[in-house]
């Protein structure tokens, strides 16, 4: 009797661009320190990552990268991912919007998520909106609300989760 052997492709390998995806965005979504304050993109071509966007801690940028580095299927990573520059006029901003917007009536049920949808990016007294809401108005109203006294610009970059 004669064995043949088989070689199977790995899980990783048969793993799709979709897939890796999920994986790194939930690998992102779980990390504990990442918050509302943070903002990160993923892109993937061909199993290579690339993680872009700002957090408001060093460690948080390593640790995110760390993370990603760890996940079967990842070929390579790329990181553009920047640090916030520290600074106590833009952490009371960033308090100020999260009170603002996270306390408003509209806003209440993302409040109570483990993982608020809006991300407030502040840098500069720069703000950018990320994140995604359920519809245009809560998107206008939560720019609206942004528009706090000390605040020098608004970009709303808040998607329609449909």
């Amino acid at each position: 009797m004669a064995l043949a052997l088989v070689a199977w492709p790995t899980a990783a390998a048969q793993l799709s661009d979709a897939a890796l995806a999920e994986r790194v965005a939930e690998a992102v979504r779980q990390y504990t320190h990442f918050g509302i304050f943070d903002d990160i993109g993923i892109q993937i071509d061909n199993r290579s990552v690339t993680l872009s966007g700002r957090v408001t801690m060093p460690y948080k940028r390593d640790d995110l990268i760390a993370r990603v580095k760890k996940i079967d299927g990842v070929r390579d990573l790329t990181s553009t991912i920047e640090v916030l520059p520290v600074s106590i006029y833009d952490s009371n901003l960033r308090d100020r919007l999260a009170r603002a917007i996270y306390g408003n009536p509209a806003f209440r049920h993302y409040a109570a998520m483990v993982n608020p949808p809006i991300h407030i990016v502040v840098e500069n007294g720069r703000v950018t909106l990320t994140g995604a809401v359920n519809s245009e108005v809560e998107k206008m109203l939560a720019y609206s609300l942004a528009q706090l006294p000390g605040v020098f610009s608004v970009r709303n970059e808040l998607k329609i989760d449909r």
